[in-house]
């Protein structure tokens, strides 16, 4: 089963939904901001996109720039950062399966589904 993790109010998010939803495929919608994600859910993400966890942290973010930036992090400490504000979490993700993609570009999901 295909999820998006996905965030309304983000454009990119939006148009990442807008590409599953004509893909005509069965999805899940995880509104992660609402249904936080657990530590094993985030790592598991985190495997499946081949990425470091600070790879997925939306560095632009004001909790990020005022509680983290410039500080030495464990990739633990990251992974717990972004339990506690989901905010800092890269958006859309969409899994399948084994697979995985960051919608950015949105277009990028075409490749996993």
């Amino acid at each position: 089963m295909i999820k998006i993790y996905h965030n309304p109010r983000c454009s990119k998010s939006r148009q990442g939904l807008a590409i599953l939803e004509e893909s005509n495929q069965e999805f899940d919608v995880v509104k992660y901001l609402e249904d936080k994600l657990t530590v094993a859910d985030l790592e598991a993400i985190i495997s499946k996109l081949s990425i470091k966890p600070l790879d997925l942290v939306r560095k632009n973010e004001a909790i990020w720039k005022s509680d983290y930036k410039g500080k030495t992090l464990s990739d633990k400490d990251i992974i717990e950062a972004m339990i506690s504000h989901p905010k800092l979490i890269e958006r859309p993700i969409v899994v399948n399966g084994k697979k995985a993609t960051i919608g950015r570009p949105p277009e990028s999901i075409k490749n996993i589904i």
